[in-house]
């Protein structure tokens, strides 16, 4: 999924000190237009303005379930990135500069490296109107930032245990595990809670863990969570705790990975090391963008490609790190 705004805020993120491994943050989504005044709108969580990162997932936008709003985003470019695409109903066809042409459907996990460039389109399908999920990226470390394009499709099996259903996209929950490569170690699950249901399990204490709510109500170590927002706990203990408190099924993604402490620049759809960085990248991509980026074959849209906004000549983009971003 591409970040569409023209006209991005500029917003200084404040530092935001370790916590105790028992407190939980609470990030409030962020409501954000993919496109003109009746496209499709996403909830945003990461980035936001006290927290960057859970481990190395750097970007998380919570969807719909909308009902006859088209998901059409042009080809547009990446950079030293993972993208992870989850839905929970709905269809959206994926095309990429690297050949890949894949739908997206339910329960079925898609992880697109972009690495030193790629670009793709994404386009939701009318055979099933009513489109509902999330879209992930992960950061690339900088020893694997320039990777080939690569694309993985995996069908994780669903395991069941008292109440608690869940699906492992990437890395390891309880006694399920995904083949799903990933460049740092990560965490990705859907979770689904029954009614009244307290679910306590072993993590990797070394790992930062988020939920995500998508249905119902979720108290997280004792938080109560509410649709689109996200609990975050720093690493350091070696168990989460998920309840749900209502008479109806409640369902979240839990995200969870090593603290990532390198400092990135995120600006648009683009992910660099510096200011420098970005403002290559957006000239490579207005100027010759199938030098780096390469072509998206079959897109039917109305545009062959999303051009990168202009970054405001008095700005300098300034890194991001785990704990806010550079003075």
């Amino acid at each position: 999924m591409s970040n569409t705004d023209t006209h991005p805020d500029l917003v200084d993120c404040v530092v935001n000190g370790e916590h105790h491994p028992d407190h939980v943050q609470v990030i409030q989504p962020k409501e954000v237009s993919l496109g003109g005044a009746d496209a499709m709108q996403v909830r945003r969580t990461l980035p936001s303005m006290t927290r960057s990162f859970v481990g190395a997932w750097c970007f998380a936008d919570h969807y719909g379930p909308e009902e006859g709003i088209c998901m059409d985003v042009p080809p547009h470019p990446h950079t030293s990135l993972q993208t992870v695409s989850w839905l929970f109903s709905g269809e959206i066809e994926h095309r990429d500069s690297a050949g890949v042409h894949e739908m997206v459907r339910p329960g079925e996990v898609n992880l697109m490296t972009s690495g030193h460039g790629i670009s793709h389109s994404e386009v939701s399908t009318p055979r099933r109107e009513l489109l509902h999920g999330v879209q992930l990226w992960v950061v690339l470390p900088e020893e694997d930032k320039d990777l080939v394009r690569d694309f993985q499709h995996h069908v994780p099996d669903l395991h069941e245990d008292a109440g608690v259903r869940a699906k492992v996209l990437v890395g390891s929950l309880d006694d399920a595990s995904s083949p799903v490569r990933s460049e740092t170690p990560l965490l990705g699950a859907e979770v689904v809670l029954d009614p009244g249901v307290t679910w306590e399990f072993a993590v990797d204490p070394g790992f930062e863990h988020g939920v995500l709510v998508d249905t119902g109500h979720v108290d997280f170590d004792g938080v109560r969570l509410d649709r689109s927002t996200m609990g975050v706990r720093d690493a350091g203990l070696d168990h989460v705790r998920l309840t749900n408190p209502t008479d109806s099924s409640a369902r979240m993604m839990l995200l969870g990975g090593e603290p990532f402490d390198e400092g990135i620049v995120m600006w648009w759809n683009f992910i660099g090391r510096s200011h420098e960085d970005i403002v290559r990248l957006r000239k490579e991509w207005n100027e010759a963008p199938d030098d780096r980026f390469g072509r998206v074959r079959g897109y039917r849209g109305q545009t062959d490609r999303l051009p990168a906004p202009e970054l405001p000549p008095s700005l300098r983009l300034k890194r991001r790190f785990r704990r806010g971003r550079e003075r």
